[in-house]
């Protein structure tokens, strides 16, 4: 069997569905056997889309969200300088795709990234959640309507679906009427590399970053949906004392609509013990794993949830909130708050640095727990179902291309 993977999302800085794409390509190939994966794109048009992802920061404007009507204004032209690039790109990407099925004869295409481009191929779709669907006001105008547009429609045409939770398969078969059958849960893994790490390593990291040898931690993007600025809220009400001793590290850049969350970061949380370093390198995340006192995950909505299992996997504590896979994933061991309980959150972020009791117990057995979150075995559930789908199709009569 040939399956040709899209691999564009893995192209550039990876977002979770990025490192999703490459740590699964990675282990489908390694456990593939006579079956063949292959990627797309390859050649010119791989290179054309990694430009173009490195020069997307910088035509975005990059950096804080814009404050002030010029900037803003100034912000609004290139957002849609950059959406008619995507939408061309959409366009040559299709049709370049068309052209590699014909000649490769592929048996299953597998989209790791929500939507399948058009192709006349048995195909297999990755619903990592359903947000954009059922929570549009935490998603750019552009993506809405172009899930609108073409989500529904590229469903119908697939003829299975992985989730990355049982929440989001249960969401899929809900919400978009599937066949249970249809949908196959594949766990996200652990990033490599991840794990326990020697404190004096882990603090020379951290000094070579030029960050502080404690704090708590909030890794993720940085936009509606994850909550942040309820967290930064319930941080800035901690005694000065506590935030003295234990500053607030956000790792992440800027998401979508976040002006808000940054008016309050410059005017606000950066006076009282907040530091934002931004995108912090993949090479450098078991330091700042292994140097928090504590995860802090207050997401409203979640797939499946990667920094809390991580953080784990680190041996670290995690406080997260209940908001989707989170307490299917993590919640056997993170101690869990609502995500919208800021008294909560201040309460926790307290018990944390005052009561080691209470903190190594939220430590306790966390990387066992964490261990079966593996790429290894997303890849063998996703060949399974490879497989399953591939054989029904190589044993139906013979369809006419669309």
């Amino acid at each position: 069997m040939r399956v040709v993977v899209n691999q564009l999302a893995s192209l550039g800085v990876k977002t979770g569905i990025g490192h999703y794409t490459a740590e699964l390509l990675h282990c489908l190939r390694e456990q593939a056997g006579d079956d063949q994966i292959e990627s797309f794109p390859n050649g010119w048009i791989r290179r054309a889309r990694e430009v173009g992802t490195r020069l997307r920061p910088h035509l975005e404007g990059g950096g804080r969200p814009p404050a002030g009507v010029a900037r803003q204004a100034s912000a609004g032209i290139r957002q849609q300088a950059v959406g008619c690039l995507r939408q061309i790109g959409r366009v040559v990407m299709a049709q370049h795709f068309r052209m590699v099925c014909a000649a490769r004869a592929y048996d299953l295409y597998h989209e790791p990234n929500f939507i399948p481009l058009p192709c006349d191929r048995p195909t297999i779709a990755t619903i990592h959640d359903l947000s954009v669907i059922l929570h549009p006001e935490w998603h750019p105008a552009d993506r809405v309507a172009y899930f609108e547009r073409h989500f529904h429609r590229a469903v119908k045409r697939c003829q299975h679906f992985f989730a990355i939770s049982e929440f989001g398969r249960q969401e899929v078969i809900r919400h978009l009427g599937v066949a249970p059958e249809r949908v196959t849960r594949t766990y996200m893994g652990i990033r490599t590399g991840l794990g326990p790490r020697d404190p004096s390593e882990t603090a020379s990291t951290l000094e070579k970053l030029g960050l502080p040898p404690r704090y708590l931690l909030y890794l993720g993007t940085l936009e509606p949906r994850k909550n942040v600025l309820m967290l930064l809220q319930a941080y800035c009400a901690l005694p000065a004392k506590v935030r003295g001793a234990w500053p607030l590290l956000l790792v992440g850049g800027w998401g979508w609509n976040a002006g808000e969350l940054a008016e309050y970061l410059h005017n606000e949380a950066r006076h009282r013990g907040v530091i934002h370093p931004g995108y912090i390198a993949e090479e450098y995340l078991p330091a700042i794993y292994n140097g928090a006192r504590a995860l802090l995950y207050p997401t409203l909505y979640e797939g499946f949830g990667l920094p809390p299992i991580e953080m784990m996997a680190c041996g670290g504590a995690v406080v997260a909130s209940t908001a989707g896979a989170v307490v299917e994933t993590a919640g056997a061991r993170a101690h869990l708050v609502h995500a919208e309980d800021c008294d909560g959150w201040r309460t926790a972020m307290i018990r944390l640095v005052e009561d080691n009791a209470w903190w190594k117990a939220l430590r306790k057995d966390v990387a066992q727990a964490a261990a079966p979150f593996t790429w290894k075995q997303c890849a063998a559930d996703t060949l399974g179902a490879y497989r399953l789908v591939g054989g029904v199709e190589r044993c139906l009569p013979a369809r006419n291309a669309a």
